[in-house]
C-alpha cells in the first residue's frame, strides 16, 4: 500500500503512539516533528518499542525490518514519521 499523502502516515502514527502508550489524546496532537520520543517519554521503553513498530507495521502495511530500528528513527516524533513515510511508499 503506498501513501501519497505523509499527513495519513502523521495521524497514524499519532494514533498509534496515541494507542499503544496510553497517551492522553492532547498530549499526542500537540507533539511537533521535533518533539523528543525514545528516552524523553517514559511510556516508551525498550519493551514498549517493540509494540509500536508492529501497530504501525499492522496500520500502514509495511515491514521493518531489525536492522532498519535504530535510535535515530525514534529520536523524534518527525524522525518517525519520516521513516515510517519511507516504508510506506517503497
Amino acid at each position: 500500500m503506498i501513501f501519497e499523502d505523509q499527513s495519513i502516515v502523521d495521524r497514524t502514527v499519532r494514533a498509534v503512539l496515541r494507542d499503544v502508550l496510553s497517551l492522553p489524546p492532547g498530549r499526542v496532537a500537540a507533539f511537533r516533528d521535533d518533539t523528543p520520543l525514545f528516552g524523553a517519554l517514559p511510556e516508551l521503553d525498550s519493551m514498549a518499542v517493540a509494540g509500536v513498530l508492529t501497530e504501525l507495521e499492522d496500520r500502514l502495511a509495511i515491514l521493518i525490518e531489525d536492522d532498519e530500528v535504530d535510535g535515530e528513527m525514534l529520536e523524534t516524533f518527525g524522525a518517525l514519521v519520516a521513516f515510517a513515510a519511507r516504508k510506506a511508499t517503497v
